[in-house]
């Protein structure tokens, strides 16, 4: 089957590792099912794998992807949740926790198997590509705002790193449950996005907001680390899930912190119950996904190099043909 996957590891020119080709279908295991990929979407971590993080040698070559929607084998339209070993469904009740393409081969494929137990319906109102974005960029965004951020309609949030996936899904999905966001881009042209998402007002990173916020969803890391703490209120909540700009800013604000009683939350993903949250959210709510582009599973490189770059704004989906 047509498969973009990993070959090598290469830390500094991560798209050196890309392949694009011809890889074995996936095995019927008990306890698993096979799904025949319709769309799946990119996420910064099929780049960190390129670069090996979160892979080692050995388990190459590795098709990539996290995210993806299509059939099972009865035909249903089915949504997967990318986490394995989290609760023991599907493999030994010793294995730690992964995500696909760590251990298990991804979704950037014709077909994909993954445990039953991770297989979920998907909602006749999404589309396959708009369901493909929500189990990883989309799915960690509500975790971090809903439960990690503790937040409630009407708190104010500050989104940092307006364009991201996780970020993007952030401003949409803190606008439906009625949350009071800004956010902060570089880019010109993505601060008028984000207002037009939803945003009340989008800034260049590092500007003084207007109040303090409750929250902050931080994905950025060392470059705007000072600012998210700067920008809480006593008391507020900042929820970090990612560090694109590095994880050692040049300084901590550990002062700030422990003066003002701010909390400081890691946050990972997200359960499979919470995905089905964030699936009803969005069938209910007509709440759909940022898509900046699609593109054919032959086309991926131009899709990595696209998140490479760091111009897009929302998702970039790759399709499956299954005819």
């Amino acid at each position: 089957m047509f498969a973009a996957y990993a070959s090598r590891l290469d830390r500094d020119h991560p798209l050196n590792g890309l392949e694009l080709g011809e890889r074995p279908a996936p095995r019927a295991r008990p306890g698993w099912t096979t799904v025949n990929v319709r769309a799946a979407s990119l996420n910064h971590h099929d780049l960190w794998s390129l670069r090996g993080v979160g892979i080692t040698e050995d388990k190459l070559p590795m098709i990539l992807g996290c995210d993806a929607a299509g059939t099972d084998q009865d035909g249903n339209e089915v949504v997967l949740h990318s986490v394995i070993g989290q609760t023991g469904h599907g493999v030994g009740p010793d294995e730690p926790r992964s995500i696909l393409t760590e251990r298990y081969q991804g979704t950037f494929a014709e077909q994909v198997t993954v445990p039953s137990w991770n297989v979920l319906p998907k909602p006749k109102e999404l589309t396959f590509e708009q369901a493909a974005c929500l189990p990883t960029a989309w799915l960690t965004a509500y975790r971090m705002l809903f439960t990690n951020a503790g937040v409630r309609p009407g708190d104010s949030v500050l989104v940092q790193g307006a364009g991201g996936g996780v970020a993007t899904a952030a401003i949409v999905l803190g606008r439906a449950a009625g949350l009071r966001i800004y956010a902060t881009s570089r880019d010109e042209a993505k601060r008028r996005r984000a207002v037009e998402l939803g945003a009340i007002e989008a800034y260049e990173p590092g500007a003084r907001l207007p109040h303090r916020v409750d929250a902050v969803i931080e994905t950025v890391g060392a470059a705007t680390w000072s600012h998210s703490v700067k920008s809480l209120r006593p008391g507020g909540t900042l929820v970090i899930s990612g560090a694109t700009s590095g994880d050692r800013p040049s300084h901590a604000e550990l002062t700030r912190i422990f003066f003002l009683e701010l909390k400081v939350v890691g946050s990972t993903m997200g359960s499979k119950d919470e995905l089905e949250d964030l699936l009803a959210f969005c069938a209910t709510t007509g709440v759909r996904p940022v898509i900046d582009e699609v593109l054919p599973l032959e086309r991926a490189r131009e899709g990595f190099e696209r998140l490479a770059s760091g111009d897009q704004f929302g998702k970039i989906v790759l399709t499956v043909n299954q005819g």
